[in-house]
């Protein structure tokens, strides 16, 4: 697969979540494939203890499991660059690999990374392992990644008395995820990675501040749960990707006419567009983008004017009924290499994670279902903790055990960010031999633009249904739409 051009620089219920981690132990310990003694885990382990900082840390087994997420990392040393090149050089020439029995999940293959592609050979030779395509340059990226995971002791959500999201809150968490790398995309770009040291960027800092586990904070798992009443969200209860997206786009419209009453600082720098193939996100038929209609939304993002703005897309899908339809796998594939890629809000059946590459057939993700204190930085705290938000374990998933409900997400920093965008999804579905996860049009007939989006116009479903299908609310009849 050729590499993209890089972009700028910056400008279900409970009991799932616990059967799916309790197989997932079953079947690791069941594996001889997998079987390690104590003694040769704790001399890998005193190996690297001593050697690796964040950015170099190992791929979790080839297994389909969810165990727990590692601790914090230890803060990295002030190491010489010649020792920085010596662990480079020894990462990425694949002894590193060997010894630790990952060799089975780095294949040959390339791996796409939110629109980045990596390569991680263990053919590399030493000479491209100071490169930006290797597996260190890989590990640093991925654990630059924000972090989201399931949190305990913050204050009581609403009149729930919960203080804790454990079991239930995964698919709100790894929303969180997605969003918080468009907005670090957004503001310091993707080329941009933890820095080693502090102070760090406050813009950084203020990015996770936004997600801190109280009222205060503008993204919080309690003003997401309260903008989603509508769409079925409620502490203590699980919740699927369409309601997810729709809880987004009302606690920003929110959250954004609150600013504007008060004068004061926008804290989500970008329109957002929510892609769904009808209003109540159930029935199926293929999501439309509508030119026009992104338009519009960047207009009403910018008050009127006619200039871009940068834009979110959200794109809620059903790709099939238990399970997900194979024909989507290489369509889903080919997203991650979209230099946009936001990534994927999905998992296994009831067990949501934040899907961020792909290599071969294989998902690789972080995981939300680690539990932790609940923290809540402050925006001006530019000596903060912040190594909860960060994990350096890869984990994987097989692609064909993807729970068909998904959402993807997309990040356009301006026009011809999006105008590009555009123009690799009309590729793609010229791939999908009729069956695309969703298509683009400029504009749509005005019987078909069923739902509005922060006060304009949104794009429903598609050709499946013409004019006289349309029954009095502007929706299909139930046989007109295609389940996927």
């Amino acid at each position: 697969m050729t590499s993209l051009p890089e972009r700028g620089e910056a400008p279900p219920s409970n009991s799932l979540c616990e059967e799916d981690t309790a197989a997932a132990v079953a079947s690791s310990s069941s594996s001889s494939e997998h079987k390690e003694d104590s003694s040769s885990k704790q001399s890998k382990a005193s190996i690297l203890s001593g050697v690796f900082t964040p950015p170099f840390t190992i791929f979790e087994g080839q297994q389909d499991s969810l165990p727990a997420c590692e601790k914090k990392s230890p803060k990295p040393s002030s190491g010489s660059y010649a020792w920085s090149r010596i662990l480079r050089r020894f990462v990425g020439s694949g002894s590193m690999w060997r010894l630790l029995g990952c060799t089975k999940v780095l294949t040959s293959s390339d791996v796409w990374f939110l629109g980045k592609c990596y390569k991680v050979s263990p053919e590399e030779s030493s000479s491209n392992s100071d490169s930006e395509s290797g597996h260190a340059a890989f590990l640093e990226d991925f654990s630059s990644r924000i972090w989201i995971t399931y949190r305990k002791g913050f204050d009581a959500i609403s009149d729930s008395k919960l203080t804790s999201d454990v079991n239930w809150g995964c698919m709100v968490r790894s929303s969180q995820m997605l969003v918080a790398q468009a907005l670090i995309f957004h503001h310091l770009g993707r080329s941009w990675r933890k820095p080693p040291e502090k102070p760090y960027n406050p813009q950084y800092i203020g990015v996770l501040h936004l997600f801190g586990d109280s009222e205060a904070c503008a993204f919080s798992i309690h003003n997401l749960l309260q903008a989603g009443k509508s769409y079925g969200l409620a502490a203590g209860s699980w919740v699927g990707p369409y309601a997810m997206c729709r809880a987004w786009q009302t606690l920003i419209r929110t959250n954004r006419e609150q600013a504007d009453a008060v004068g004061g600082k926008e804290n989500f720098p970008m329109a957002l567009y929510v892609v769904s193939g009808d209003e109540d996100g159930e029935r199926g038929g293929a999501p439309v983008v509508c030119i026009d209609v992104a338009a519009q939304l960047c207009s009403d993002f910018n008050k009127g004017q006619s200039t871009w703005s940068p834009i979110l897309l959200l794109v809620p899908l059903v790709l099939g009924l238990d399970k997900i339809n194979p024909r989507y796998i290489p369509l889903l594939k080919e997203t991650f290499t979209f230099p946009q890629s936001l990534g994927i809000l999905g998992g296994r059946p009831g067990t949501s994670t934040y899907i961020a590459g792909v290599q071969d057939e294989r998902a690789l993700y972080l995981d939300p279902h680690e539990v932790q204190m609940a923290v809540n930085i402050a925006p001006d705290n530019l000596e903060a903790d912040t190594s909860s938000y960060h994990c350096s374990v890869v984990r994987d998933l097989a692609l064909d055990q993807i729970d068909p409900s998904l959402a993807i997400g997309f990040y356009c920093r301006d026009k011809d960010d999006f105008d590009d965008f555009c123009s690799r999804a009309s590729e793609l579905v010229e791939k999908a031999n009729g069956a695309p996860l969703f298509t683009v049009v400029q504009s749509i007939e005005p019987s078909k633009q069923m739902y509005k989006q922060d006060g304009g116009l949104g794009c429903s479903g598609s050709s499946m249904a013409n004019d006289d299908d349309l029954d009095d609310s502007g929706e299909a009849g139930e046989e007109e739409w295609q389940i996927l």
